[in-house]
């Protein structure tokens, strides 16, 4: 039965928008219908806003783009500054450089300062030819040169691999986000996945032992408690961390998984157990470590298996004590994993306030006076004063999961 057991736990440890059209209206002015998709087509254009203190120019770059552009225009570079941060926003800016109280050097500052307008491409326009202009412009992150007079083709050549390009990062971007959102999707799914398999496996120890899946949720609510206040201590702030935190409160329903491997009428008895019975009892912890490794044994990658370490710690050393009268190995002090501590007042906390075949269930204040009492000989002082201080959220989550009898 023990081998079987083992076995089991060990084997069982291994394991995007429709869119609809209706139908055209019968109705439907032909000439309304023909307007409405010209300026469908016009909005669906990309937009390039044009800056420049002289009007001819806006003009002959206006008209040359807006046959194939959406064209908005400004005059300064304060308004090219507001234009770039209103709606709608450019896909390019064709930019002067000389022009009066704010050149376009400064707009291109300004324009890569801010999140909004930063990835903006920028094509200087000018009638400087100075190969240290133009290098200035490149340093400040233009993406091109156009030097003036303009010729049409050069022009339109040029905004239009800008656009393309412009475009190509647009669709990457937005890939990239949706690619980042299904990957956070499936972590957490599988997150979820993973914690319900550790409650499902541990309960198969647990209703041997005549305890609910309750117990599990319970005891994961007070190491995540006890573990996030811990934390809060300048020597253990370090070593706390979130994840840490995490891995604690996945791994503490495995605590017990060993039971599977000790017989019913010891693990089921009304009453006290005998020597002999009693040393069968604590191979709990053993079995429970061991099973834990075997199941790890097979995988070169441990890191993605890192809780199921701190589970193996908790199912060994669980029943240690601070004194060192614990067991199976009598480790004292800090001596005994962290994770071990959290889970032994946890643990013992929720083994008093429920019934067992041999003892009924103690109240929260009677359990409360147990724990203290045992401060320094059986739990970590530090954890005590702890849970001393957060008794009543302590007593929130023993309401929040109750079982049906449970002890008040």
């Amino acid at each position: 039965m023990k081998g079987l057991s083992d076995a089991i736990v060990a084997s069982s440890l291994r394991g995007i928008v429709r869119q609809r059209t209706g139908p055209r209206a019968k109705n439907c002015n032909p000439l309304l219908s023909a307007c409405n998709l010209s300026v469908q087509k016009v909005l669906l254009r990309p937009t390039i806003l044009i800056v420049d203190d002289q009007p001819e120019n806006l003009t002959v770059l206006g008209e040359l783009l807006e046959q194939d552009y959406r064209v908005r225009i400004a005059s300064s570079g304060s308004r090219a500054l507001r234009a770039a941060a209103s709606s709608p926003r450019p896909d390019l800016i064709l930019l002067d450089v000389m022009m009066p109280e704010m050149d376009g050097h400064e707009v291109l500052r300004h324009l890569h300062s801010d999140p909004a307008t930063h990835d903006i491409p920028v094509i200087f326009v000018t009638a400087m030819d100075d190969a240290r202009d133009e290098e200035i412009g490149f340093e400040l992150g233009a993406m091109d040169y156009i030097t003036k007079p303009i010729k049409p083709a050069i022009v339109l050549a040029r905004v239009r691999t800008q656009i393309q390009l412009k475009q190509a990062q647009d669709t990457l971007q937005a890939h990239n986000i949706d690619l980042g959102t299904e990957v956070k999707r499936r972590i957490r799914d599988n997150r979820i996945i993973e914690d319900v398999a550790m409650r499902a496996l541990a309960s198969l120890a647990e209703t041997r032992d005549n305890e609910t899946g309750n117990h599990i949720r319970r005891t994961q609510g007070y190491v995540q408690l006890l573990a996030h206040n811990l934390a809060q201590h300048a020597s253990y702030r370090s070593t706390l961390t979130i994840d840490t935190i995490d891995m604690l409160v996945k791994a503490a329903p495995l605590h017990d998984i060993g039971k599977v491997g000790i017989p019913d009428h010891i693990l089921n008895k009304p009453g006290p157990l005998d020597k002999d019975e009693w040393k069968i009892m604590q191979q709990h912890t053993v079995i429970g470590a061991k099973s834990i490794e075997r199941a790890m044994s097979g995988e070169s990658d441990h890191t993605p298996l890192a809780f199921l370490h701190v589970a193996m710690d908790i199912a060994y050393w669980h029943h240690e004590k601070w004194d060192g009268s614990g067991y199976p190995d009598g480790l004292r002090g800090e001596n005994i994993p962290l994770s071990a501590r959290l889970m032994a007042l946890a643990d013992v906390f929720d083994a008093l306030i429920s019934r067992r075949v041999y003892k009924p269930a103690f109240s929260h204040d009677e359990a409360k006076r147990i724990i203290v009492e045992q401060g320094g000989s059986h739990f970590d002082p530090v954890l005590v004063d702890i849970f001393v201080e957060r008794f009543e959220e302590f007593c929130n989550i023993a309401l929040r999961y109750a079982d049906e009898k449970a002890g008040t």
